[in-house]
């Protein structure tokens, strides 16, 4: 049965997508079954993979409302093992719709119900808000992944998360776990994401993976191309950091399903 977790953050601009994308498609190619679910209505995930989102017909949107099945909208990717459920622009109004739905948060964990045993990861991109979208992705999840730009404001936005994530876990999804939290676009010649990283180990030091993502020219221009740093550079710099980060995760779920099965 897959895991399924939402990388999220209410702050935009942190690398969200892109550790979605990447660690999504290092996960593939470490031999996992693979789902990476845009839950955002701006479709990054599903252009920097290779989809043009303006062109969906079946995809997120359609599964959530009805109008397909979610086979329907599960489209392959590049990477063997990988599959997508793309957005459209039509996502955008979803939250509006789903207000007057009944049990409007478990829509979404109704619809990615059927494929967890299809998958042994599924990810779910979430949109940089803390809205009705992003509720559904936390509700259909089992943990959670935080990516943190190594900046000054990492630590207030960490908590503020932080606190939504307990609100839903004691009224919607009590099981609900912090799976760990990322440091994106580190740049080691700076004191400031030096500083940074220090504050959040001593702070959070159970839930910080080791593997850092470092800035990176290379990073920002696969997507603009449809790839991964897999597939645009594998011998980069930020694509030995995917792949670290994948392996620290690996390892990590690894021993919290030892740890649930005792």
């Amino acid at each position: 049965m897959a895991q399924i977790f939402a990388i999220v953050n209410q702050k935009g601009g942190v690398g969200k997508t892109t550790t979605t994308l990447n660690l999504g498609a290092y996960l593939a190619n470490a031999g996992k079954r693979v789902l990476i679910v845009d839950l955002d209505p701006q479709g990054n995930a599903s252009s920097g993979i290779g989809i043009n989102h303006r062109e969906v017909e079946h995809g997120l949107y359609e599964a959530l409302v009805g109008h397909s099945t979610v086979d329907q909208a599960l489209h392959e990717t590049n990477h063997e093992g990988l599959h997508i459920i793309p957005t459209n622009q039509s996502l955008a109004g979803a939250s509006v719709e789903l207000v007057g739905h009944d049990n409007r948060e478990f829509v979404l964990h109704k619809v990615l119900e059927p494929l967890k045993e299809k998958y042994d990861f599924i990810l779910v991109d979430c949109p940089p808000s803390l809205g009705l979208l992003t509720l559904n992705g936390l509700v259909a999840s089992d943990q959670v992944v935080i990516p943190i730009q190594a900046e000054y404001y990492a630590l207030e936005g960490l908590g503020q998360l932080l606190n939504t994530i307990e609100l839903v876990r004691d009224n919607l999804k009590p099981e609900l776990n912090v799976f760990g939290a990322v440091i994106t676009m580190y740049d080691q010649r700076t004191k400031l994401s030096k500083d940074v990283l220090t504050e959040l180990y001593k702070h959070f030091p159970n839930k910080i993976f080791r593997s850092v993502i470092p800035r990176s020219v290379r990073l920002a221009e696969a997507p603009s191309f449809g790839q991964t740093i897999l597939g645009y550079d594998p011998k980069s710099k930020a694509a030995r950091a995917y792949e670290r980060l994948t392996n620290e995760f690996l390892l990590r779920d690894e021993e919290h399903r030892e740890t649930e099965t005792l």
